[in-house]
């Protein structure tokens, strides 16, 4: 499975962005996708992930911001973030996970490049 994560760039705090995530390959192997993020000198953190079934979940630092979605005729998730603040500055990763835990960085086996959110005034 390959993944493909697009969508990062600058935007001001308060701002809106959102990111996609394209999987290719033996896609049925993944059931869950998730995204983690890891700041500068940080490491890299649960974000948001998605079952396949639909099911979100978030960490309680995005909760009521960020939006995870998938289209599964694309192959696609997304996750749309919003009210974008300072420490939400990272490189986000979409991944992929045959588990259902899908807070655990450990069981995601597929990752994506990464893309760069920057949240600066």
């Amino acid at each position: 499975v390959q993944l493909q994560a697009s969508g990062g760039g600058l935007v001001q705090p308060g701002g809106s962005l959102r990111l996609a995530c394209a999987a290719s390959g033996r896609t049925r192997t993944v059931y869950g996708l998730g995204w983690f993020r890891q700041a500068p000198g940080k490491e890299r953190v649960f974000v948001a992930a998605i079952s396949g079934s639909g099911d979100t979940y978030y960490a309680d630092s995005v909760k009521g911001r960020f939006t995870i979605s998938r289209d599964n005729a694309k192959s696609t998730v997304y996750l749309q973030m919003n009210s974008l603040k300072l420490e939400d500055t990272a490189v986000y990763y979409c991944a992929g996970t045959s588990s259902s835990r899908y807070r655990e960085i450990h069981e995601y086996g597929y990752w994506g490049q990464g893309t760069l959110v920057t949240v600066s005034s």
